[in-house]
């Protein structure tokens, strides 16, 4: 439960701490004195967003701290899983700067907003004054039955197989194309795939192409340079060659070092260069018949560049990626092709996911028309003691197609006076009526959930006298039966009935306002209970008054 509040520069209150209670928690103060900045300090708290708006002006930060006992298991196993210390005491700390910055901490560790609202939601539920306004809403009404029903294990098994029945539907629906242009695209692909295939390509093919051109190209130029050089090494009738001078040079040094060993290193070297020369000699000869003059195959090689540049032209930048386009082709194509064996596999996948769909479906339905069974019976049990005696809810259903929800379309309807058919809850239902259905369903479900605290903000709107009472003792009832409830509320029935009233007041000091919070003791009681009665001008009668109701409600209390 929430134990204390902690308020720092939030709006008009520049310091402020509440300690709550185990049991019905009321506050009271005139409208404007600032009991909606403590629900926009708990949403703060729980991670709702923020703005730097809520700041006080003048102020660098706003500071919300909130203490919590007898955390739920639930929420305390969430924390472990996050990483946080497992305990039964919980502080949570939000700070929001004037340049709208916020930063929140867990038991001082730090956290996100986002963190927050996953892990500490299931700490407070906060029913706002706009929720009467929602259940005329008929979209609403379904996650009221979801709520009830805690069927979120139905609802996960569902989801799961209706995300894949989309996900084949939208594969299927991509295959169902324009015959027509079917063929148009077959017929595109195929003429891709024939002419790559046709030219046969290979990689690195177009450089070795380009290089044997070249040769082609110079071939009389290249057999006269080898000619020369051949002509320099072997010599001719009028003069020796490079062969036969190393030959002469090679003897005579030859011959010189067999009278100096010193010259026998020289004279390996002539030898090694004379067999080389005459080595390269007769390859040069041989080489000579590689360059003669070839036109027809010069020819071959241009036809072949040439095709190779057009299929570059239409298909890429390189023979690769001519490769690559005509593979990637040749894919597409065997996609269409087999298309229809494709479009059957999925149209009975569609078929398999839809039966198992629609069986989800129905068993989350059932939870939800069960649902409305055992809410409907608390509703009217609480709408009896709330002085609404024959008015009951009934459910407009139907069953559809298929939506990311389930089948189900849900209305509450609601008859006011026995033997009137019941009408959409828009349409019949007075603002003090619809406080009173919308706390009688609140009630339920917090009966129904583990979340430890309450707040009612408003719930009495519209309502006074007896009707007001009565709304009181339904909280009173509730924090009885293991809830927290605070409760903001401008009426005194209501709050004679608190354990803990605390009295929220604006004052105005030079030219700021200033908001505090006080607990009441019970002359502080008597005198906010008949400020409520009788407004500015309290009477010793509207005090008396105050003290009976005070009494009363402690009678009853003990009895």
């Amino acid at each position: 439960m929430l134990s204390s509040l902690q308020i720092e520069n939030v709006a008009v209150i520049q310091k402020a701490t509440v300690h709550f209670e185990k049991g019905l928690n009321v506050l009271t103060g005139e409208t404007g004195a600032g009991k909606s900045i403590l629900i926009d300090s708990i949403n703060a708290i729980l991670g709702s967003r923020t703005s730097r708006d809520l700041v006080r002006s003048g102020a660098s930060k706003a500071v919300i701290r909130a203490a919590f006992e007898q955390v739920p298991a639930a929420v305390q196993d969430s924390l472990e899983k996050a990483g946080y210390e497992r305990c039964d005491e919980l502080l949570l700390t939000r700070e929001i700067t004037a340049e709208g910055k916020s930063s929140c901490r867990i038991n001082g560790m730090p956290a996100t907003a986002a963190l927050l609202r996953e892990l500490c939601g299931g700490l407070i539920n906060i029913n706002g004054q706009h929720d009467s306004v929602g259940l005329l809403n008929p979209a609403h009404h379904q996650a009221l039955l979801d709520d009830y029903a805690q069927n979120r294990s139905e609802y996960q098994a569902y989801y799961k197989i209706y995300k894949e029945l989309i996900r084949v539907k939208r594969e299927l629906d991509s295959l169902v194309t324009d015959e027509e242009e079917k063929r148009r695209k077959t017929d595109l692909l195929q003429y891709q795939v024939n002419e790559i295939d046709d030219a046969a390509l290979t990689a690195g093919e177009e450089e070795s192409l380009e290089s044997r051109r070249k040769v082609l190209a110079n071939a009389s130029t290249i057999r006269e340079q080898i000619a020369r050089a051949y002509a320099a090494l072997s010599g001719g009738d009028e003069a020796a060659g490079g062969v036969d001078l190393l030959g002469e040079a090679s003897n005579a040094i030859d011959a010189a070092a067999q009278l100096d060993g010193g010259l026998a290193d020289s004279a390996g070297q002539l030898l090694d260069l004379y067999y080389t020369a005459k080595d390269l000699s007769a390859d040069l000869a041989s080489r000579l018949e590689d360059y003669e003059s070839n036109d027809g195959e010069l020819d071959e090689i241009e036809q072949r560049l040439d095709l190779i540049y057009k299929l570059k032209r239409k298909y890429g930048d390189t023979v690769e990626d001519v490769l690559a386009f005509g593979e990637k082709a040749r894919e597409e194509l065997e996609r269409i092709q087999f298309s229809q064996e494709h479009h059957d596999r999925l149209q009975a996948e569609k078929m398999r996911l839809y039966g198992l769909a629609r069986e989800a479906a129905e068993a989350l339905t059932q939870t939800r028309l069960k649902a409305f069974e055992e809410l409907n019976r608390k509703i009217s049990d609480t709408l009896d003691f709330l002085n609404m005696p024959g008015v009951r809810l009934s459910l407009r259903h139907s069953r559809g197609p298929l939506a990311s929800h389930g089948q189900d379309s849900i209305e509450f309807y609601i008859a006011t006076n026995p033997g009137e058919p019941p009408k959409p809850l828009a349409k019949i239902a007075s603002g003090g009526e619809l406080s009173r259905i919308t706390l009688a369903i609140k009630n339920a479900l917090a009966d129904r959930d583990a979340v430890p605290t309450v707040i009612y903000d408003e719930i009495d709107s519209g309502v006074s006298g007896k009707a007001a009472g009565k709304i009181g003792e339904v909280l009173r009832q509730s924090s009885r039966s293991g809830h927290q409830i605070l409760c903001i509320t401008h009426t005194a029935q209501i709050a004679a009935l608190a354990d803990c009233h605390m009295l929220i007041q604006k004052r105005v000091e030079g030219d700021r306002a200033y908001t505090q919070v006080t607990p009441l003791d019970t002359e502080g009681r008597v005198d906010a209970l008949a400020h409520l009665i009788s407004g500015d001008h309290v009477t010793d009668l509207a005090r008396a008054n105050a003290r009976e109701m005070l009494d009363l409600a402690g009678q009853e209390a003990r009895g």
